[in-house]
C-alpha cells in the first residue's frame, strides 16, 4: 500500500480527517451515560476518551505507519520516520462528563523543525479549526486572523487551571487576579486546545494557562501563530510544546499582555518548572 504524502498540506488534511472522525463517536456518544475513571484528584478519563483515541490512531497508524504517536490516555509508541502526531481525543473531559457541550478532538503532528500541520474540531459546534506550516489557518475552510485588539481594557481574556491548582493554587489564581483587574471581561472554558482556536479566530483576545501537556497546545499553538497571532512561554521565552506554560494573543495585545504577565511572576520570584 502506497503511504500517504508527507507535505504540510496533505498532513494537514490527515490530522482535518482523524479529528473529524474521532470527533463524531463523541458526539454520538455525548447523551449517553459515561463510565468515569479519575487518572488523579480531578483529572479524570471517560469511555469516550478510549474510544475516540482508539479509532484515531487505528487511523493514523494506517495512514502513516512509521510516524510516532504521543496521546493522552495511551501515552507514546515510536516510530521510524521523522514525524510524531500529538493527540488529544477528548480536550475538555470534565465539561464532556458533565455534559457541557464545549470540548473538542485536537491532532496535530510535529517533524524535526517543529509543529508542521494541526487540527482542532468541535463536533457539537461542528467548527474545525486548522493549520497548516506558512500557509495559514482557517475555520471550515475561511481564513483565520487573530484580534487586532491592543489594550487589556478592551480585551476579553481566557484562561484555565491546572489539576495541581489546588496544591498550587498561588500561580494561576495570582495572574488571574491580576489581569481580571485590568481587562474588559475573563472567560474559563475547560478546553485548553479550544481557547486557543479561539485566539486564533480573534473571538479571545488573549489567554494564559499555567501545567499544560504537549497534546493540549500543540495543534492550537500552530493555530494562533498561521493565524498572525503570539504564543511564547508564560516568561516570554519562545512557544514550545514540551513547556506547558503558555501565554497567546494577537499580536497587538502581546507586549501588553507579556508585560503583566512578567511583572508578576518577576513579584513572586517564579522559576520556571521546566
Amino acid at each position: 500500500m502506497a503511504h500517504e504524502p508527507e507535505t504540510p498540506a496533505a498532513l494537514r488534511r490527515t490530522a482535518e480527517e482523524g479529528a473529524r472522525m474521532a470527533g463524531h463517536i463523541l458526539r454520538e456518544r455525548f447523551p449517553q451515560h459515561r463510565t468515569i475513571e479519575f487518572k488523579g484528584g480531578i483529572d479524570l478519563v471517560t469511555d469516550a476518551d478510549r474510544a475516540s483515541e482508539d479509532a484515531l490512531l487505528a487511523f493514523l497508524r494506517q495512514r502513516h505507519p512509521h510516524h510516532a504517536i504521543l496521546a493522552e490516555e495511551s501515552g507514546a509508541t515510536q516510530g521510524t520516520d521523522t514525524f510524531r502526531w500529538i493527540v488529544d481525543p477528548l480536550d475538555g473531559t470534565t465539561n464532556y462528563s458533565h455534559q457541557v457541550p464545549h470540548f473538542c478532538v485536537s491532532v496535530a503532528v510535529e517533524g524535526p523543525e517543529g509543529t508542521v500541520a494541526g487540527a482542532v474540531y468541535d463536533p457539537m459546534r461542528d467548527e474545525l479549526f486548522s493549520a497548516a506550516k506558512g500557509q495559514g489557518a482557517t475555520l471550515n475552510g475561511v481564513p483565520l486572523k487573530a484580534s487586532p485588539t491592543a489594550t487589556l481594557e478592551r480585551a476579553l481574556l481566557c484562561t484555565g487551571f491546572p489539576y495541581d491548582v489546588r496544591e498550587r493554587p498561588d500561580l494561576p489564581v495570582g495572574l488571574f487576579s491580576q489581569l481580571i483587574l485590568l481587562a474588559q471581561g475573563m472567560r474559563r472554558t475547560g478546553s485548553a486546545a479550544l481557547d486557543l482556536a479561539y485566539v486564533a479566530a480573534g473571538r479571545f483576545d488573549g489567554y494564559f494557562e499555567f501545567g499544560l501537556k504537549p497534546w493540549d497546545i500543540a495543534a492550537g499553538g500552530l493555530l494562533v501563530a498561521e493565524a498572525g497571532g503570539v504564543i511564547v512561554h508564560i516568561d516570554g521565552r519562545p512557544f514550545d510544546v514540551l513547556k506547558g506554560d503558555v501565554l497567546a494573543s494577537g499580536a497587538n495585545l502581546a507586549p501588553q499582555l507579556m508585560a503583566q504577565a512578567k511583572r508578576f511572576l518577576d513579584e513572586i520570584g517564579w522559576t520556571p518548572r521546566d
